[in-house]
């Protein structure tokens, strides 16, 4: 599923509010920056005793659910591939089709802001007045102590000693890895020794949904006072960028359905990806307008079924788990925000960091997948281990309702196609099943 903001209830929705808090702060922080200028006593004030406090309890809050977020939803993942050998291979094909465009749409995410560089507009007195301004913060103080270059050691400290330490430390690799090793031995276990620990464990993941959702119901003022500090001190410099930053995301998404799926449709399902389109273009506008793998699904499993023609009981498999599973659009924009904000903010990242920002990435965004704002805490993790301060989410975040509405697609397309793929390896279907469309 895609991590819809999601709605405030009644009256305005949540996403349409952290957006307009987006634009008064942002304004507001332009005003008093061009009108007064950034070292006026005014500014300062607001800054330290309104703007900043509201901000850094939005942050603290996505901040304090990152690590049981991360350790939960890796852990019940894995526990529940454990099923998986139950049905045989196909579980296995759908699970490798899954990554395997999911790593695939976070390498070309990483190519196409690597290349672009949008963060390279934010002028460079501006990257080195961010990072002295936000040098005190307290991601950039874990991030401290992490740096030290990548290799052989890199690999070797994934292997937490103590995962405790390391969720106190802020290691996500560490407790991903502890995640993976938690639900893996739960699948070796007789299951009524396993589903207690599994049912604590959905618990933990549910609290952490409704503390997500507390966070979020904060996300307008959060938003509001953080880009006002960032505004304040640097008026249009960090704004211009966000648009270029917004072409790159929808770029990549739309080049990876249309082009990178399409490949794959046409040269390993052997389906015509004119006629996949065209059958799954209504579940398509669905997911759009939902913003929701998991609401697009009834109108996904018809598509599958009676558009393309694929059996009830693939269909019926994969696409559920694809739901959760095949993130190939959330990917390509955790990617893309990751090495955005890294240059915006001066941040250079070596070979071994970008393969490290494609392997969260895909973790990630797997994990995240059932919890609505789920991605949010989980992305300021992912730049707070790069060594980009976590204020930085603010920057994207009011822009994130149309990339969100575009990667539900991506994702969902990536479900549909998987579902092909399977059913295809298992010979219960070919392009020739495909149903005329109807009125042609």
């Amino acid at each position: 599923m895609a991590e819809s903001i999601g709605n405030s209830g009644t009256g305005m929705k949540l996403h349409t509010k952290i957006l307009l808090a987006l634009l008064v702060g942002a304004t507001a922080g332009i005003l008093v920056n061009t009108q007064l200028g950034k070292d006026d006593a005014t500014v300062g004030f607001v800054n330290t005793y309104i703007a900043g406090p509201i901000g850094q309890i939005f942050l603290r809050m996505l901040f304090m659910v990152v690590m049981p977020l991360v350790f939960s939803s890796i852990a019940l993942g894995v526990a529940g591939l454990g099923d998986l050998r139950k049905v045989g291979q196909v579980g296995g094909r759908a699970i490798g089709y899954f990554l395997g465009t999911t790593f695939i749409a976070a390498a070309f995410g990483l190519l196409a802001v690597s290349v672009v560089r949008p963060g390279d507009a934010v002028p460079d007195a501006v990257k080195t007045e961010l990072m002295a301004t936000y040098a005190g913060d307290a991601a950039a103080k874990i991030e401290a102590g992490q740096q030290g270059g990548f290799g052989i050691n890199t690999f070797v400290n994934i292997v937490t000693r103590n995962p405790v330490k390391s969720a106190a430390d802020f290691d996500m690799l560490g407790v991903i890895f502890f995640g993976l090793m938690f639900g893996a031995a739960l699948t070796q276990m007789r299951q009524e020794r396993a589903e207690p620990m599994i049912k604590v464990l959905e618990a933990i993941n549910d609290a952490v949904t409704v503390i997500v959702g507390m966070a979020m119901k904060l996300a307008p003022y959060g938003v509001a006072g953080l880009i006002f500090g960032v505004t304040s001190k640097f008026g249009f410099a960090l704004l211009k960028p966000l648009g270029a930053f917004v072409l790159v995301v929808l770029g990549a998404l739309l080049f990876h359905m249309f082009v990178n799926v399409s490949l794959i449709l046409k040269f390993v399902i052997g389906l015509s990806p004119k006629v996949f389109f065209s059958r799954v273009r209504g579940t398509l506008i669905t997911a759009f307008s939902t913003s929701s793998s998991s609401a697009t699904l009834p109108a996904a499993l018809k598509t599958a079924e009676e558009g393309l023609g694929i059996p009830n009981r693939i269909a019926g498999f994969v696409l559920p788990l694809g739901s959760t599973m095949c993130m190939n659009g959330t990917a390509i924009f955790e990617g893309i925000t990751v090495i955005f904000l890294c240059q915006a903010f001066g941040v250079d990242l070596s070979l071994g960091n970008m393969i490290v920002v494609v392997v969260m990435s895909v973790i990630t965004a797997v994990g995240a997948a059932g919890v609505p704002g789920g991605s949010i805490p989980l992305l300021v993790g992912i730049i707070a281990m790069m060594g980009v301060p976590g204020e930085a989410i603010a920057i994207v975040l009011g822009v994130d309702r149309i990339l969100d509405m575009t990667r539900t697609v991506v994702n969902v397309s990536g479900d549909l196609s998987a579902t092909a793929f399977v059913a295809k390896s298992e010979g219960l279907w070919d392009a020739s099943r495909v149903p005329a469309e109807q009125g042609a």
